[in-house]
C-alpha cells in the first residue's frame, strides 16, 4: 500500500505542475486554487510515505514520477517537442527510478 501512496503523491505532483501552467503565473484563480490543493495532497501523501520509507528512497522516486509525468503532459497537452537525445535521458530517468526502487532494502 505504501508504494501506491508514493505513486499517488507523484501523480499529484504531475497534476499540480500542470495546473500551475494553466494558472498562467497564478493569475487564474481557479487553476491557482487547484494547484495549491494538489500541492497539499502531494505533500500529504509524501509525508505519509516518509513515515515508513526512508527519505533517500521516497523523495527521489516522488520527484522522478513528477518529472517524467510532467514531461509526458508537456508533450501531450502543450505540444512540447523533445529531441531523441532528450527522450533517451527521460528513459534513463525511468530506469533510474525503477533501479532505486528495486535495489532498496
Amino acid at each position: 500500500m505504501i508504494w501506491i501512496e508514493l505513486l499517488i503523491a507523484g501523480l499529484f505532483e504531475t497534476v499540480w505542475a500542470t495546473t500551475m501552467k494553466f494558472s498562467q503565473g497564478f493569475t487564474k484563480v481557479g487553476f491557482t486554487i487547484s494547484t495549491v490543493i494538489r500541492m497539499l495532497l502531494s505533500f500529504y501523501f509524501l509525508a505519509r510515505v516518509t513515515k515508513i520509507l526512508p527519505l533517500s528512497l521516497a523523495y527521489p522516486i516522488w520527484t522522478g514520477i513528477g518529472a517524467v509525468g510532467s514531461i509526458v503532459i508537456g508533450v501531450i497537452l502543450f505540444h512540447d517537442s523533445l529531441t531523441p537525445l532528450t527522450w533517451l535521458f527521460v528513459g534513463l530517468l525511468v530506469v533510474s527510478i525503477i533501479g532505486i526502487k528495486t535495489t532498496s532494502a
